[in-house]
């Protein structure tokens, strides 16, 4: 049996990978996204992340797709209480920005998808800079107290205002963030580790990365003259152009060859490995693609073999 790990300071108790929803409504239909949440569950896992925003890209749908396929599930399999859920607010065309009418809204509406009374954890997921943090953090602490979010956390934010909201939470005594999204994993370090990292250490707050997996470049498919189908291709193959790209691709298949491992787990078990990361974020849209992510639970890397890592990615 896998142990969950405490999400920060919360009384939030997760699984050491956290299921992306971003695909659910998008690249997987109710039948696929209903299947590897099963899966999911069924291996252990309880955290979900999901947004208001996704997946409103995709040409004909207006977002919500993923908390409405979410919903649905949870309905069918009537388990609520054993699902953490993750969403965020801020993204959503119609619903963008912090203004409180504006997270006091897209809260409802998120409740309405999901078919549910609460949300676990909810993210601010870009940063409004326009609004004072004040208002933000005095919003999300009404709907902790109003019953509908249990613990609050932001995401795509910077030192500064992450401090600030800190600060303000604690002098005033209002609800307080206990996690951080950030963007991490081995090809992109500066996108957390330095001063935001330090913040959320000195805080106590839970990591909780996306793009894990580099959409998809650290699953090692992406090779020299291969083409891969997939929605976020170009952007993962980017990496191939890199250095350091080049460079982590080996370590990570030296790695994964003496361990016996696969490439998106060993890449995933570095992630989990770093300090105040709680459940790095990675998304399946096929029952199939579940194994690799779901052993990170299991694989402990060795000093050595981090250190490779590590030093390949610098």
């Amino acid at each position: 049996m896998t142990s969950l790990r405490s999400l920060g300071p919360s009384g939030l108790q997760v699984f050491p990978l956290c299921l992306g929803g971003n695909v659910f409504g998008w690249t997987a239909g109710d039948e696929q996204s209903f299947a590897v949440l099963d899966a999911y569950t069924g291996a252990g896992g309880n955290f979900v992340d999901t947004a208001d925003a996704y997946s409103h890209w995709v040409p004909g749908n207006g977002g919500g797709e993923s908390e409405t396929v979410i919903g649905k599930w949870l309905t069918a399999r009537g388990n609520r209480s054993d699902v953490v859920v993750a969403t965020k607010v801020g993204a959503l065309p119609g619903y963008k920005g912090l203004a409180a009418p504006t997270i006091k809204a897209a809260a409802e509406e998120s409740l309405r998808r999901l078919n549910t009374d609460y949300i676990d954890l909810y993210y601010t997921h870009f940063d409004d800079e326009t609004v004072p943090v004040e208002e933000i953090i005095t919003a999300l602490d009404q709907l902790v107290k109003d019953g509908k979010v249990r613990e609050i956390a932001a995401s795509n934010i910077s030192p500064e205002r992450l401090r600030a909201s800190l600060e303000f939470s604690e002098r005033e005594g209002l609800a307080r963030y206990v996690a951080l999204q950030p963007h991490y994993n081995l090809v992109s370090r500066d996108t957390y580790e330095g001063e935001l990292q330090d913040t959320a250490a000195h805080a106590g707050l839970a990591a909780v990365p996306y793009f894990a997996l580099a959409a998809g470049f650290l699953t090692g498919k992406y090779r020299p003259g291969t083409d891969v189908d997939s929605a976020r291709a170009g952007s993962a193959a980017r990496h191939l152009e890199s250095e350091r790209g080049r460079r982590v691709l080996a370590a990570l298949d030296t790695v994964a060859r003496e361990r016996d491992a696969e490439i998106a787990t060993v890449a995933l078990a570095w992630l989990a490995s770093r300090p105040t990361v709680a459940a790095p974020i990675a998304s399946a849209r096929t029952v199939e693609q579940l194994p690799a992510l779901l052993e990170v639970a299991d694989l402990r890397l060795t000093d050595q073999e981090l250190s490779v890592l590590t030093e390949a990615s610098a």
